[in-house]
This record gives structure tokens, sequence and C-alpha cells, in this order.
């Protein structure tokens, strides 16, 4: 990959991941996406396609959502669909910590670009599954309810139906099951080669 793109790609995670560090603490690390943001990095230097495709199947249809509920809260003044981007139009938030969540804009873009380049890697489904089942359960240990990070709470707001380990393992279920699966299957029939 391009020299120049693997710096400054490197250096705006770092940044990123610096203020999420010095605002929210190591905790917001645990998002998915904050992880995929560290892995691109990780597959870019390394040029690892297996790195590079578990952080696609992780993250790709939810990053997609983000992506429509952003540019969707800017043609409508602030009213994100799926709410997966309401935060962005929070007046409250500061400006420079919601501009650096527009790293969620090109990385998906990113990730499917390595893979183009280099092919999908079909374990990317066991490896994306394996890393859920570790991250979710350390998310409930370390994260808030307030904090929600991967939803291990509930969708939105706290879900009160059932107790919260019933709920992590139902996540740890779906998101392989009805995520995870669909990417993968979707990766692999287009990007199963690397292109020429």
């Amino acid at each position: 990959m391009p020299r120049w793109l693997k710096i400054v790609w490197t250096a705006f995670a770092a940044l990123v991941l610096g203020m999420y560090w010095r605002h929210y603490g190591p905790v917001n690390y645990l998002w998915f996406s904050d992880i995929a943001l560290i892995g691109s990095v990780v597959a870019m230097w390394t040029n690892n396609r297996l790195i590079a495709g578990t952080m696609a199947v992780v993250v790709l249809f939810c990053e997609i959502g983000w992506n429509i509920s952003f540019f969707a809260g800017l043609l409508t003044g602030g009213h994100a669909p799926f709410g997966m981007a309401t935060y962005m139009f929070d007046p409250q938030r500061p400006l420079h910590m919601r501009a650096l969540s527009l790293f969620h804009v090109p990385l998906p873009i990113l990730l499917l670009w390595m893979i183009r380049r280099w092919g999908y890697d079909r374990r990317s489904l066991a490896a994306a599954t394996l890393l859920s089942s570790i991250v979710l359960p350390l998310t409930a240990l370390f994260s808030t309810e307030e904090q929600n990070i991967n939803w291990v709470y509930g969708l939105g707001q706290t879900q009160t139906w059932v107790p919260q380990w019933i709920w992590i393992a139902g996540l740890m279920i779906f998101l392989p099951a009805f995520v995870y699966a669909p990417a993968h299957r979707l990766l692999k029939r287009f990007f199963a080669r690397p292109a020429m």
C-alpha cells in the first residue's frame, strides 16, 4: 500500500485514539469500531489480509449503518435514523470530539480496499466470532450502562426484560449468525481473489 497512506492513516488513528483516551478513557477502545480502527492500521503495515478481513466482517454493516445515519442526519438537520450517529448532532458534545468520529466514514472504504487488493481470507468469520466472544464479556465487565459500549446493556437504552448475562449470550449468538455471516458471504463472493 502507498507509504503516504500508511503514514496519514496511522497519524489520524493515533490522534483519534489519543483524544479518546483523554476524553473517554481506555474502556472506549472496546467499541468494535475502535478495535477495527486499530486493526486497520496493523493490517495496513503488515499487509495482513486476515486482520483486514476480520475487521471488515465485524464492522462492515455497522459502519454502513453509521454512515447512512450520519449523512441522513446532515440532510435532515440532525434527525439521524437508527440513532447510530445521533451524537454527532448533539451540541452538548465538544465539536472536536464529534469531528474525530468522522473516522467512521473512510474506515469501511479502507477495509474494503485492502481486501480488494489482497483478497478475502475465509478464516475471517471464525476470527471475528472469536474476537466478539472475547470483547463482549470484557465490555460488560469494564463499561457502564451509560456508556453502553457494543450495546451490552441494550439497544439504545438499558434493557430490563432479561438478565444481562442472557442478553450478552444472545449478542454472542446474534452477531455471528446475523451480522458477521452475511458480511462474510458478501466479502467471500466479491473479494475472494486479490485484484490484479
